[in-house]
């Protein structure tokens, strides 16, 4: 997805008080629009999971204070594995990637992902969602005129290595280790990451003296963004920062 999916949460916690930002990915600074006419795209096909860690790392070393980091689907695994290296003060993680050996192995998580991952397929060229995926499997409880417009909106190419690395090493994460609050959310209605694997995901986390904790709403289905339930969400992790102190 664009990075334009955070617009509406940027302006929503900017009016709390937050300074807000959301880089997009490199290779990715353009419209939706034009992102798709360039698929398939050999640059954003190179990118790789280390490489965004990185390229992220170096984004934090430039803000005055450690930011709240918050990550959606693949991005919830960046979060992960960003705390790992210390670099949030907290970190929320939206309907997130599962990282290595969390049940990944599931059939109904490598049904919804197979296209994405691309085996048996060349890495030189990015994986496209096509809008019948969209439809049914990311903004499914949505009416039809708003599926098209969130596929207008959102939809970008995206590496298929950069997913693959989630299955290697570079996805790796010690769940013994201290580490930063961390919030993981699912929704009901996601079809691309279930709640029992979000689930799986948050009892990972051993560390007795870290807050690690979980939350599910019914109604949400992948794209949180245009979910009836985003501002409810918005909403509740706002209340869980104060918490959290």
């Amino acid at each position: 997805m664009s990075s334009s999916c955070w617009d509406g949460w940027i302006n929503y916690f900017k009016n709390i008080g937050y300074s807000c930002i959301a880089p997009c990915w490199p290779y990715k600074d353009a419209t939706p629009e034009e992102l798709r006419n360039r698929h398939p795209d050999p640059e954003i096909a190179s990118n790789r999971l280390s490489d965004i860690i990185d390229y992220y790392e170096l984004i934090v070393n430039t803000l005055n204070e450690k930011p709240i980091l918050i990550g959606h689907s693949f991005g919830g695994l960046i979060v992960q594995l960003m705390l790992q290296r210390g670099l949030g003060s907290a970190g929320i993680a939206l309907h997130s990637f599962p990282s290595q050996g969390v049940g990944i192995f599931r059939f109904s998580f490598f049904k919804a992902w197979w296209n994405a991952i691309g085996f048996f397929t060349t890495e030189r060229e990015t994986y496209m969602v096509s809008f019948e995926k969209w439809k049914n499997a990311i903004s499914n409880g949505l009416k039809g005129d708003e599926q098209k417009q969130s596929y207008y909106n959102y939809a970008i190419p995206e590496s298929k290595l950069i997913i693959r690395d989630a299955f290697k090493s570079t996805g790796k994460i010690n769940f013994t280790k201290s580490h930063s609050p961390l919030l993981f959310t699912s929704g009901g209605e996601d079809k691309m990451i279930t709640p029992a694997l979000i689930y799986d995901n948050y009892k990972k986390y051993t560390d007795e003296n870290s807050i690690t904790d979980y939350a599910e709403f019914k109604n949400c289905n992948h794209l949180v963004f245009c979910a009836p339930v985003s501002i409810e969400l918005a909403e509740f992790i706002l209340k869980w920062l104060a918490k959290i102190g």
